[in-house]
């Protein structure tokens, strides 16, 4: 057996060493050849002046920033200008070449003088610029014109009913239905009822009749929400058999706190036929008022009644005059005094 086969790491290791050995002294040797190998040159000529131009303004410079300065406005065109733009604030489309004067010229918006937007530092340089909203109470520019409020201040807004929305009506169904005269004024009475689709109803029988002057019912549904005003025999025509018959029409007086006043006329033992004429209803509205943070948050008022915009506030200064299925009619006071109505429709 040779000796490198005996061997052959060791011989592997020295021709490694050989080969690097070699290399080393190859790159060596070029060093600073590079030029002429590769006909280039990596030598710069250098600029070893290090100032900077303008450099001896900077001291004078920083030390006007500490001094007090005035700026007196000038007059141009008969009136003050303290703001200076190399180019036109105002262009109209299509009329590029033709700067438009804010204070002078015509109105930008029309029914907005161009004066509102220059006081109350707004811009109006957009199409829907009178839609804006620029303090986010819920009214726009245009709005807060009109009502002469602070566009910049929500606290500042016109009346809150505008912004009322009418979302539905939540009504309780109602008939009274006297029934038989047991003696001279003094009649049995039922009560029906029907709220999200459930029936309810209250009944003042023979055993406890109601007289005129009574309050009823004595307990359960509507305890002591009617008065008997009084009664009378009145002769009518029957549709039905076309003969004239007497019938007693009873007088009934609402003493809900919101129906104060309200009284009902409903004869005795009303046919099926006509029991629909005599439906009552105890009306109530679900709004929401689309302002000051407000929007979409329900909240319920009673027909007849004040309440209070938003409808947490203490001072109750809308009425719910009327509610209707279609629509609702609010009534508030203007600050010079003025009762003014606003009729809101569902949706």
């Amino acid at each position: 057996m040779s000796w490198i086969s005996q061997n052959y790491e060791k011989a592997s290791i020295g021709a490694a060493i050989v080969v690097a050995g070699g290399l080393a002294f190859l790159g060596w040797s070029k060093i600073g050849a590079v030029d002429e190998d590769f006909n280039v040159s990596t030598k710069g000529g250098g600029n070893k002046n290090t100032a900077v131009d303008g450099a001896e303004k900077i001291p004078a410079a920083i030390s006007s920033l500490g001094q007090k300065r005035v700026w007196v406005p000038t007059i141009f065109d008969d009136r003050p200008v303290d703001l200076f733009v190399g180019i036109p604030l105002f262009l109209r489309k299509g009329e590029l070449d033709k700067p438009v004067d804010p204070v002078k010229g015509a109105e930008i918006h029309a029914g907005i003088p161009n004066k509102w937007w220059i006081e109350n530092r707004l811009d109006p340089g957009f199409a829907d610029s009178p839609q804006r909203d620029a303090d986010n109470d819920g009214f726009s520019n245009q709005e807060e014109f009109a009502a002469s409020s602070n566009p910049n201040d929500p606290a500042s807004h016109p009346i809150l009913a505008a912004k009322l929305k009418y979302v539905r009506d939540e009504s309780l169904q109602w008939l009274l239905a006297p029934g038989m005269e047991l003696a001279p004024g003094q009649f049995t009475m039922q009560y029906f009822e029907l709220k999200d689709g459930k029936k309810g109803e209250n009944k003042a029988g023979a055993v406890d009749p109601v007289n005129t002057g009574d309050k009823f019912f004595t307990k359960g549904l509507m305890t002591n929400r009617f008065k008997l005003a009084g009664s009378e025999k009145v002769k009518e025509m029957n549709n039905s058999t076309h003969s004239e018959e007497e019938r007693t029409y009873l007088t009934i007086e609402d003493l809900r706190e919101n129906k104060k006043g309200v009284t009902y006329r409903i004869p005795n033992n009303i046919p099926d036929g006509r029991k629909k004429e005599f439906f009552q209803y105890d009306r109530t509205a679900v709004m929401t008022l689309e302002a000051i943070g407000q929007n979409g948050t329900e909240f319920k008022v009673e027909e007849n009644t004040r309440f209070a915009l938003p409808s947490t506030a203490a001072k109750k200064e809308y009425l719910l005059k009327k509610v209707t299925p279609e629509g609702i009619e609010v009534e508030y006071t203007t600050p010079s005094g003025e009762t003014k109505t606003l009729a809101i429709p569902k949706g």
